[in-house]
């Protein structure tokens, strides 16, 4: 009998995703304080996937302390152009400068999916996507952030690619999982291999 599958995310884009590929999971939130995490990392010099990896691991262990006997995946993403590392902006001001130092340029964002049993480290995988901006002024994106409104605070970078986000790109290289913040084609095969799905 397979072992039991926890996603330990409360993220609705994670858990829709791993609902339609047909997999059977439970979700439960890791209790953990990701930016006091994130922080000494930065101040050491960890890069964008080091970040990633970490954030993903002390998820999937804390929940893991807690399910005994099951897989739990733990997953984050990280956004960087060159070694700057971006995150969700606090407001509506940053949420600008943001877009507006994208403008024109080549970001990459950095998924990473961690798997653990018994509080043992089974999978550590980054994926990645680069995405390039297209060239816009300060006018186009005052006039985009009125219409998405507070769905900016939702993602590092400001945007949803499946919504009126996709209008910021002129070019994307990577799959729509990574992007959305789970690579589910490395993701699946790790599952088949460790059991826990058909393969």
């Amino acid at each position: 009998m397979p072992l039991p599958l926890i996603l330990a995310s409360s993220s609705p884009f994670r858990r829709g995703l791993m609902e339609n590929a047909g997999l059977r999971f439970e979700a439960v939130a890791a209790e953990i304080d990701e930016r006091a995490i994130e922080a000494p990392l930065e101040q050491q010099g960890a890069t964008p996937d080091q970040v990633a990896l970490v954030l993903a691991e002390a998820k999937a262990l804390d929940v893991s302390r807690r399910f005994p006997g099951a897989v739990v995946l733990g997953s984050d993403q990280t956004m960087s152009l060159g070694g700057r590392v971006y995150h969700k902006p606090k407001d509506r001001r940053e949420a600008a400068e943001n877009l507006l130092s994208l403008a024109g340029r080549t970001h990459q964002l950095n998924s990473a999916i961690v798997l653990a049993c018994d509080s043992e480290i089974m999978v550590r995988e980054v994926a990645h996507a680069r995405l390039t901006m297209r060239a816009f002024t300060a006018e186009f994106v005052e006039a985009y952030l009125d219409r998405v409104g507070e769905t900016i605070f939702r993602s590092v970078g400001g945007y949803q690619l499946e919504g009126e986000g996709i209008q910021l790109f002129s070019a994307i290289d990577g799959d729509y999982f990574t992007i959305v913040g789970l690579p589910m084609l490395p993701l699946l095969e790790h599952l088949r291999n460790l059991g826990v799905i058909d393969a």
